[in-house]
């Protein structure tokens, strides 16, 4: 009996994760209209795997098929705003919960020591290049990684999705500079202080703190979302 060839499966993958990073990196704007062909030579994969990839990412609301138009990457508004922090809010919950008792000492340690980097790198008369992309890192990492402590991969996927919105929302409202960093970080670190002090109550708390200025940051831009 023949073997079925995985490489269709694979190819799609790939094509989502390419899909991913070019929201990631800023070459996919929300609002945006593409074509497949468009897709295809933007990703570099073959017209298959981009129709494959197509209606996952209509289920996690993050493109639509406009007829006579093509694919519309997500547009932001107030709706998608509060839908994707609620998501966001109610799975870090659950995760701070868990991640304050199961983090060691030691990787808590090296936490902090990569926000306080960034901050000091933040408050230097001229920032480095890498400063911004390496904050991101930092910041999206510690979320991340306090959702995959749950260990359940269901949580997980739905928690990425939804981060992909977030960060559609930060590309249209939002300019990153080296001044927003800093209270962003600070932020972070007392959050982090008290997961280190093992207070799953102080640091559920900080954390929302730290998502309501976020929301807040978006919402408060030179231009509003209307």
């Amino acid at each position: 009996m023949a073997t079925v060839s995985p490489e269709p499966t694979s190819q799609r993958a790939r094509a989502y994760q390419g899909f991913t990073q070019q929201i990631l990196s800023g070459s996919i704007r929300p609002g945006q209209f593409v074509s497949q062909r468009e897709l295809m030579t933007l990703l570099d994969m073959p017209l298959g795997a981009v129709r494959e990839m197509i209606p996952r990412l209509e289920a996690g609301g993050l493109v639509k098929t406009v007829p006579q138009r093509g694919l519309q990457i997500a547009h932001v508004d107030l709706k998608l705003v509060r839908n994707a922090f609620q998501v966001r809010s109610l799975i870090e919950r659950e995760a701070v919960r868990h991640f304050t008792s199961s983090v060691s000492d030691a990787e808590l340690e090296a936490i902090t020591a990569s926000h306080q980097d960034i901050l000091q790198r933040a408050s230097a008369d001229q920032p480095d290049a890498t400063l911004l992309d390496d904050a991101q890192a930092v910041d999206w990492g510690l979320h991340d990684r306090m959702v995959d402590a749950l260990g359940n991969e269901i949580i997980s996927e739905i928690y990425r999705v939804n981060s992909l919105r977030v960060r559609l929302i930060k590309l249209e409202q939002s300019v990153i500079t080296p001044a927003r960093l800093i209270p962003a970080m600070q932020e972070h670190l007392r959050f982090i202080a008290a997961l280190q002090q093992r207070d799953a109550v102080a640091a559920e708390q900080l954390l929302e703190v730290h998502l309501d200025s976020a929301r807040h940051r978006v919402l408060t831009v030179d231009h509003p979302i209307a």
